[in-house]
C-alpha cells in the first residue's frame, strides 16, 4: 500500500471502510483527509453525508428536470446558492446560463430596471439598451437570492413574470418572452411577513408551490469531518499548501462548536487553520480562538445573575486553590484538560436535550452511540447515574 491509503496511525484506509471506524476511534492522534471524507460523497458541488442532505438531494433530483419555480429556505451560511447550482447543474438545460444576484443589492430606484431591463433613454443617464437579470438568464436559471428583500411595489410585476415568463422592459411597449427557470431563496420567515403585510401573499404561495427547507449545520453534524476535508482540499489548492491531517481535538472542538453561521463560518474557520499551521498538519492551536477553547454563547449559561458587573468569565474551568507560599505556581488550564472539559461539557448538554438518549445525543454531536458510551466511561459518568435527571452545569467565576 502507498502511504497515502494509510490514516495517521497507520490502520489502513481499506480496513476503516470495511469495519466502518468512526474517524475519532480509527486515529489516535492525528486523522487523513481521505479517512474524514469516508462516508460522504459530492454531488453538483454539494458535500453529501447527513441523512437531511441526502433528503433534500432526492428532493432536487425530483425538481431538476423540470422548469417548476422553487424556493429554498435555510439559515444564512447553510448552502442555498449549491442547491440552486444543483438544480441548474441536473436540470435539461445545464449549459444555459446561471445568473444571481442578490435582492438586498437591489437599489430602490433602479429595481425595476435591473430585474426586466430598460430601453434607450427611458430614464436620466439610460444611454444604452439594458437586457436586465431575467432576459440575461433566458434558456438556463435565474437564482433570486434573500427573495424576502424585494421591494413591495416591485412584488406584483415578479410575479406576473413568473406565471407568464413575460417582461417589458422600462420604457417600451414591447412584451419579451423569457424562458428560464425561477429560483429564488431566503433565511426569513416570509409566511409571517405575509401576515405583516410586507410580502404579497400570491407570490408568496406561487413561489412556495415547491419548496426546498435546506438543515442548519447543528442539525447534520456528521457532516462536519466531511467539510473539513473539503475545505482544506480547496484551500490547500488556493494557497498552494500540502495539509494532509488534522488532529483528533481539533476535530472534536470542531463537532462541538455551535456554528451560528453554518457551512459558511464552518469554511472560514479551516481558511484561518490552513493558513495559520506552519507544516503539514491541522492542531487546535491553528483553529480560530472561538472554536479552539471549546467556549461559545450556546454552550454556556448567562452569566448576569452570578457574575458582578466587568467580571471575568470562565466556563467549564473551576478556579484552582491558592497555591502554598513559596510554591512554584503551576498553570491549571492545560490544553488537554480545557478539551477534556468541553467534550465534557458538550456530552453532558447533548444528553439533557435528549432526556439521556444516548443514540439522540450521538445524532446532536456528529458521532457514532458508540462514540458516546466511550465518553461516558471516559468521564466516570457510566454507572449508577441517570441522564434524564441531570442538571445544568454550573458556570463559575474565574
Amino acid at each position: 500500500m502507498r502511504p497515502s491509503e494509510y490514516t495517521a496511525n497507520g490502520t489502513p484506509v481499506s480496513a476503516v471502510k470495511s469495519h466502518r471506524i468512526e474517524p475519532a476511534a480509527a486515529a489516535c492522534e492525528w486523522i487523513s483527509l481521505e479517512h474524514l471524507a469516508l462516508g460522504s460523497e459530492r454531488v453538483g458541488g454539494m458535500v453529501v453525508r447527513s441523512a437531511q442532505v441526502r433528503k433534500v438531494l432526492k428532493t432536487i433530483s425530483r425538481l431538476s428536470p423540470y422548469k417548476a419555480t422553487v424556493l429554498i429556505n435555510g439559515e444564512s451560511g447553510t448552502g442555498k446558492e449549491l442547491v440552486a447550482r444543483a438544480l441548474h447543474t441536473l436540470g435539461p438545460v445545464p449549459g444555459g446560463p446561471f445568473v444571481t444576484f442578490n435582492c438586498s443589492n437591489l437599489v430602490e430606484s433602479l429595481a425595476e430596471s435591473q430585474l426586466f431591463g430598460h430601453v434607450r433613454g427611458a430614464f436620466t443617464d439610460a444611454r444604452e439598451d439594458s437586457l436586465g437579470y431575467f432576459r440575461s438568464a433566458n434558456g438556463g436559471t435565474l437564482f433570486l437570492d434573500e427573495i424576502g428583500e424585494l421591494p413591495l411595489r416591485l412584488q406584483p410585476k415578479l410575479l406576473r413574470a413568473v406565471e407568464t415568463h413575460e417582461i417589458q422592459p422600462v420604457g417600451s411597449s414591447h412584451n419579451y418572452k423569457v424562458d428560464i427557470r425561477l429560483v429564488a431563496a431566503t433565511n426569513r420567515d416570509l409566511r409571517a411577513m405575509v401576515k405583516q403585510g410586507t410580502f404579497r401573499d400570491d407570490l408568496y404561495y406561487r413561489l412556495h408551490a415547491a419548496a426546498i427547507l435546506v438543515p442548519p449545520l447543528r442539525d447534520r453534524r456528521e457532516a462536519i469531518p466531511a467539510f473539513v476535508a473539503h475545505f482544506v482540499e480547496h484551500y490547500n489548492r488556493l494557497f498552494g499548501k500540502d495539509v494532509k491531517l488534522v488532529s483528533r481535538a481539533a476535530i472534536e472542538a470542531l463537532c462541538a462548536h455551535p456554528w451560528a453561521g453554518n457551512v459558511r463560518e464552518l469554511g472560514h474557520a479551516i481558511e484561518s487553520a490552513v493558513l495559520m499551521t506552519e507544516n503539514d498538519r491541522i492542531t487546535v492551536e491553528d483553529l480560530p480562538i472561538h472554536v479552539s477553547d471549546g467556549i461559545s454563547p450556546e454552550l454556556s449559561d448567562p452569566l448576569e445573575e452570578s457574575l458582578d458587573d466587568g467580571a471575568p468569565m470562565m466556563a467549564a474551568v473551576e478556579q484552582p486553590e491558592a497555591a502554598p507560599a513559596g510554591a512554584e505556581k503551576a498553570w491549571p488550564y492545560s490544553l488537554d484538560s480545557v478539551i477534556r472539559e468541553a467534550s465534557k461539557l458538550a456530552l453532558i448538554r447533548a444528553l439533557q436535550a435528549t432526556q439521556g438518549n444516548c443514540h439522540r445525543a450521538a445524532e446532536l454531536l456528529g458521532v457514532s452511540r458508540y462514540t458516546v458510551y466511550r465518553m461516558l466511561n471516559r468521564f466516570g459518568m457510566a454507572e449508577g447515574r441517570s441522564y434524564r435527571t441531570f442538571r445544568k452545569p454550573i458556570v463559575r467565576q474565574a
